[in-house]
């Protein structure tokens, strides 16, 4: 039985985390502690067949995969999946946005701010970087704020291109490198 436990609690544990969950945030779906959710994944106690059969639903898996010993890839959570899309929709809906303010200004004052397409580069970086923290515990989360400080850097040359402040974009280095020490000082 010991045995059982500790494949269910491993199989649990994977799924938790191949689906950027913490423990606390399971716990809470489930109505149960964080503790109890430990003690699963480390195969000190199991949990009910409702709650295996509640866990196999929210990961897209089979009984037969939390239970079983054979190592079968798990498909992809369905959780996981809308997750995807609704930060893809929202990216969208940033660039829908800056598409209805350049045809509206266009349409009644004949200016074209071509520049608010540029401005979506980053605006879609910041919330893809919302929605990784809040989803994916911070996941990709140094890469986007990389992705998104030069991208903000870069917009700000390009709307004042006339100024020739291109050595702006000296100040990204040093940022760069306090994203890079930030990173290796949270791992």
């Amino acid at each position: 039985m010991d045995n059982l436990n500790f494949i269910i609690g491993k199989r649990l544990s994977e799924l938790r985390k191949s689906n950027g969950l913490t423990q606390s945030e399971l716990a809470e779906r489930l109505n149960y502690s964080d503790k109890a959710v430990s003690k699963w994944e480390q195969g000190e106690s199991m949990p009910g067949i409702e709650v295996l059969y509640r866990l196999s639903k929210l990961y897209g898996v089979s009984l037969d995969y939390i239970v079983g010993e054979e190592s079968v890839c798990a498909p992809p959570s369905p959780l996981r999946k809308n997750r995807t899309a609704i930060t893809l929709l929202s990216v969208l809906a940033v660039w829908l946005t800056a598409t209805v303010i350049y045809v509206l200004c266009d349409i009644f004052s004949g200016f074209k701010p071509w520049t608010v397409f540029c401005w979506s580069v980053p605006a879609s970086f910041t919330v893809t970087v919302i929605f990784d923290v809040i989803w994916h515990g911070k996941r990709l989360f140094f890469l986007f704020v990389s992705l998104l400080m030069w991208s903000l850097l870069l917009c700000l040359c390009i709307q004042f291109f006339n100024y020739n402040i291109w050595t702006i974009l000296g100040i990204g280095v040093p940022l760069q490198a306090a994203t890079f020490l930030w990173a290796w000082l949270v791992k």
